[in-house]
């Protein structure tokens, strides 16, 4: 298994980030099935997108940090261009920016950017909602009552009820089968995702989530496809307002300028 760099405790401002390496491989698991998804690329270059990926999702490599390429080749003992090819796939990803002239940097959406994600994934989460209420069955209406029980039992535990989360969305989309749909949504999973995590630690916030979650499942169950569209709104509302004086504060700090 690879190692980061990031286990040289990397943080922001000088301050050290305690490393959980059970959540790393989660991220790493997510990013390997997008990138393997969208983009044909060897083992190595993979390896090092998943890595350095899962650092910044993880908050290793907050927004606007440094990515020296010269010491990720060190790392993976190879040359720069796996290094720079790993970094290239990241950028399309929306976790990496790369200037000219400049190091390659972990992302640092505005207010804006970050507005319109969520806008856009609510009208995507919302259609797609839409769809299964109308058409699911059986089979799909247990395998989301697992996972809103998995929601209820990790109640309490901001890093368990998050994953439980990220499944709960994942079934959603896979029951839609709407594979158009399901390309815009990967499309945006890997820029969301930090924030995501970021707003279920808000204080409340994971009451609400399962509130909100509940409410949902049960709309799918009734075919309800204009409630699930509604519960979807007001969730992922919910999320980005949560977050928002977090944001404000990184921007206060320089990691997040507040608009384009």
């Amino acid at each position: 298994m690879w190692l980061s760099i990031a286990d040289r405790e990397i943080g922001n401002g000088g301050q050290a980030v305690t490393r959980d390496y059970e959540t790393h491989k989660k991220f790493q698991a997510v990013i390997r099935r997008i990138i393997s998804d969208r983009h044909d690329r060897p083992s190595l270059v993979s390896d090092i997108a998943c890595s350095v990926g899962a650092d910044i999702l993880q908050g290793i490599r907050p927004p606007g940090a440094d990515i020296n390429s010269v010491e990720l080749a060190r790392t993976f003992k190879t040359s720069r261009t796996p290094t720079r090819e790993g970094l290239l796939l990241l950028e399309k990803e929306g976790l990496v920016e790369i200037l000219p002239r400049r190091r390659p940097r972990a992302a640092a959406p505005t207010m804006a950017d970050i507005a319109e994600l969520y806008e856009v994934r609510a009208t995507i989460m919302m259609a797609i909602a839409a769809d299964v209420a109308r058409k699911v069955d059986t089979a799909g209406l247990e395998r989301l009552r697992e996972t809103v029980t998995k929601l209820r039992h990790a109640l309490g535990d901001p890093e368990a009820y998050f994953w439980a989360g990220v499944e709960f969305h994942e079934r959603i989309a896979e029951i839609s089968a709407n594979r158009t749909m399901q390309r815009f949504l990967n499309s945006l999973i890997l820029r969301t995702l930090r924030l995501r995590r970021l707003s279920i630690r808000q204080p409340g916030r994971m009451d609400r989530s399962l509130e909100d979650h509940a409410r949902l499942f049960r709309a799918i169950e009734e075919g309800d496809a204009e409630l699930a569209k509604a519960l979807v709104y007001s969730n992922l509302s919910g999320a980005f307002k949560s977050i928002k004086p977090l944001l404000e504060r990184e921007a206060e700090a320089g990691t997040l300028t507040r608009d384009v």
